[in-house]
């Protein structure tokens, strides 16, 4: 599932975060990376025990809670902290598919990175180049959104971030461990729950959209792992 998720930050904290971004200091994007794609990252990237990242994690953490369509899509049981990079002066990051378990640095767990996440906090008109492009087999995406959207899909995907030529492109990226590891079983729950909120909405809870909110649940207990 390759979902826009927009409006995830409020235009308060969108400009809170921006405040705080513009004072951090960076550091090399390598950091976080793993051999083989520390080979292709050249990017900026928030230490993740500096006062700014740690005020921005929990900012996006807090926004995470309250979206109902990450929520729904996501099925998040785990979120890995929230990282932030920065891509200027013809940065990029080549091909590679995300690590498949990373350790969270402050409490040690190990986290399963089924879904990818990139949270925009600079606009597509703030830069050039920069976009995201996700390869499936429908083909590449490329993804450019709003500042406070968020692009979701499977971390299993082949992806990289071109160059930016000028500007800069700012965004946080994380990782979740969904409680339905498959992505095609957390597409079809997505979409059922999408359909059984337009029938409640438009017919309230009647008999069919009883039943298929029970079949929602009962396909949920039988794939998910708490």
């Amino acid at each position: 599932m390759l979902l826009h998720i927009p409006e995830v930050l409020t235009a308060e904290e969108l400009a809170h975060g921006r405040a705080l971004l513009a004072r951090a200091s960076w550091a090399d994007g390598r950091i976080t990376a793993g051999t083989q794609s520390a080979q292709a990252k050249r990017n900026l990237q928030l230490p993740q025990d500096a006062a700014e990242a740690r005020e921005l994690q929990t900012m996006v953490e807090a926004a995470l809670k309250r979206n109902a369509m990450f929520f729904s899509a996501a099925l998040p049981k785990t979120v890995f902290p929230p990282l932030f990079n920065c891509y200027q002066g013809g940065m990029d990051f080549g091909n590679h598919v995300d690590n498949a378990v990373r350790s969270d640095p402050f409490s040690g767990q190990w986290v399963r990175t089924d879904v990818s996440c990139t949270l925009f906090f600079t606009g597509p008109d703030e830069y050039e180049g920069g976009e995201l492009v996700i390869e499936d087999c429908y083909g590449s995406h490329q993804v450019k959104l709003p500042a406070g959207d968020m692009i979701l899909y499977p971390s299993t995907s082949l992806h990289r971030v071109e160059p930016v030529t000028e500007g800069a492109r700012i965004a946080s990226f994380f990782w979740t461990q969904s409680m339905v590891r498959d992505d095609a079983k957390r597409t079809l729950l997505f979409d059922m729950d999408r359909a059984i909120s337009s029938l409640r909405a438009r017919l309230g809870d009647g008999e069919e959209t009883v039943m298929l909110t029970a079949n929602y649940h009962n396909l949920l207990r039988m794939w998910t792992e708490v």
